[in-house]
């Protein structure tokens, strides 16, 4: 872990400080301490009997799918349309058992804590410095193969099947990445990998598709490289060129993660017309501040990427386009209710919602701790350890009366609209009828 906090009083950022912008004056603030985290600090993990290692994998697996090798022209795109049309069943049979079995025996089982989707974060470092983010810490050590593995065995046992690799950049240790995603896979997780492609190689990229990886999140920002934003398009576009080939050799999927920040309002249009013409789908945020107190954050005041209220216009025309864009068939994790509730959140203005951290999704820090979603990586709340989670009902509960109205998490979102079990219901039986081909990963009324 990080930082720390101290647990005992309720407090905002200064105002004019960095807190001061993305709408706080509506009340869009940091939220420094939460009365509800419970004094005292995180737990201490108690190392195994006997050092546990990860799996050396067998590589490659499949030796015909190496390097510049040609995809089947059945899995491209074809009759003028830029998306992939057809699936295999081994994809569609992935998808299934790492999705829509563990979330029917969710609605089923006894009790509160049926995890969906864990957050694996294997490194809290980072190969860039994004000025808007404070998710990475250089002096914290990536996780063990120990901590790796007395996880996922731990959510197996729990009936999680969905597994996200994250960090910081996840390919600072690309022998370990490859590791975690064939030890996990193997397990018949469904298994995602976001980076910002700076480290995925074309040797990489083969080796966490020969392990099985499901889909690759790659977060790009801008197209030119720049300061601020140095996820950008143009330093990676040999790599990113490969691994759009390679998806429909290997049979993994890839979409761009773009957040949306004062200064890169034209870049987000322009990434969005790459991913439709490659044919990958495009996944939104909008720039967010730090939840909770984050001292080694570096850029908390005079940070050029917060959102004014004089930008509210332009961040507004913005999200239009991309509303226009997805009614016409731009495939978009947000729906375009999720991309309308943008414009109030940056106003400080979003609805209560019914969050699913600590329920069906988590987090496991470096250090095999838990927290019950992103926002939490540096509180010092004892939620327990891999294995022996803390996750409690009431805690829960009055800490998401605080900290949801601040929060524009995509999948937790997604998660609320799923345990809506007849909206849910419907949306799979549409995706049924179409053969799962086609499916946007976004929901709608």
């Amino acid at each position: 872990m990080n930082a720390t906090i101290d647990d005992s009083t309720t407090k905002s950022a200064p105002r004019d400080e960095v807190n001061g912008r993305n709408g706080a004056h509506n009340g869009r603030v940091a939220l420094h301490e939460l009365t509800i985290l419970r004094e005292g600090g995180a737990p201490e993990v108690s190392p195994a009997a006997a050092p546990l290692r990860l799996p050396l994998p067998p590589f490659p697996r499949y030796p015909e799918k190496m390097g510049y090798v040609e995809p089947d022209p059945k899995f491209l795109p074809h009759d003028g349309n830029p998306y992939r049309t057809r699936v295999t069943a081994p994809m569609i049979a992935r998808a299934l058992k790492g999705w829509l079995v563990p979330y029917l025996g969710s609605l089923v089982k006894p009790g509160e804590f049926h995890p969906l989707i864990s957050y694996l974060f294997t490194e809290w470092k980072c190969n860039l410095e994004c000025h808007y983010c404070w998710a990475f810490d250089n002096r914290v050590k990536g996780m063990t193969e120990q901590v790796a593995r007395r996880s996922i065995d731990w959510l197996y046992d729990t009936g999680c099947r969905v597994l996200a690799l994250m960090g910081g950049e996840v390919l600072l240790r690309p022998d370990f990445a490859h590791k975690v995603v064939d030890y996990a896979s193997r397990k018949g997780f469904w298994v995602y990998v976001p980076t910002n492609g700076r480290l995925m190689r074309p040797e990489v990229i083969d080796r966490l598709g020969d392990a099985g990886v499901a889909t690759v999140n790659l977060a790009v920002d801008s197209v030119e490289d720049r300061k601020e934003l140095p996820k950008a398009l143009d330093p990676i576009r040999s790599f990113f060129e490969y691994l759009i080939r390679k998806q429909y050799v290997y049979g993994f999927s890839v979409f761009f993660n773009i957040n949306i920040t004062r200064i890169n309002l034209e870049d987000v249009r322009r990434l969005t017309e790459i991913a439709h013409d490659v044919g990958i789908a495009t996944d939104y945020h909008i720039n967010e501040t730090p939840m909770l107190d984050a001292p080694h954050f570096k850029h908390n005041s005079g940070n050029s990427t917060y959102i004014t209220p004089d930008d509210w216009p332009a961040v507004d025309a913005t999200i239009d386009w991309l509303i226009e864009k997805n009614r016409s068939g731009y495939k978009m994790v947000n729906s375009v209710r999720r991309l309308e509730e943008m414009k109030a959140f940056m106003r400080g203005k979003l609805q209560d919602w019914d969050c699913r951290a600590g329920q069906n999704s988590l987090i496991i820090r470096t250090d095999g701790t838990l927290a019950p979603c992103f926002p939490m990586y540096s509180a010092s709340h004892d939620w327990g350890t891999a294995g022996h989670p803390c996750f409690e009902k009431q805690q829960l509960t009055c800490m998401k009366v605080e900290c949801q109205p601040h929060c524009f998490s995509t999948l937790n979102h997604n998660l609320a609209y799923c345990y809506n079990a007849s909206r849910a219901i419907r949306w799979v039986l549409k995706q049924a009828a179409h053969g799962f081909q086609g499916t946007t990963g976004s929901f709608e009324d």
